[in-house]
């Protein structure tokens, strides 16, 4: 039915954001979703185990995995009757290319910061 309204021209740009797959950075941007990841790039837990580590209720830690399984971060995997979490690192190659864009940027700014400073500052007598 939704797709449907989609197709026919209906619908917000809200609502059509809403159905855009997450980014890596939404991801992140929470601390416990940072939390999360930490944790798992430690080892697989299941979902029980992953709520264990924090104080916040159970469908919060799902709603939290929901969101980093739509961002690629975790991968979850049914073995048995209990459903694993893994983390899947390689998406926060974006975030360290991006970061790095503005290290870069910002390491030339102060160092062309430091170089109109010695060139200005009057030299100290010693």
């Amino acid at each position: 039915m939704v797709s449907l309204f989609l197709q026919q021209g209906g619908g917000s740009a809200l609502f059509n954001t809403i159905l855009m797959r997450r980014d890596v950075f939404q991801a992140i941007a929470d601390p416990t979703r940072r939390a999360i990841i930490h944790l798992l790039s430690q080892q697989a837990l299941n979902l029980n185990a992953v709520a264990d580590n924090f104080s916040i209720s159970r469908p919060a830690i799902s709603k939290h995995i929901k969101i980093l399984t739509e961002c690629g971060l975790v991968v979850i995997k049914q073995q048995g009757r209990e459903r694993y979490c893994y983390a899947e690192l390689q998406q926060l190659r974006e975030v360290a290319e991006w970061t790095e864009k503005y290290r870069a940027f910002w390491t030339h700014k102060l160092d062309a910061l430091e170089n109109f400073l010695a060139k200005t500052q009057p030299k100290s007598k010693k």
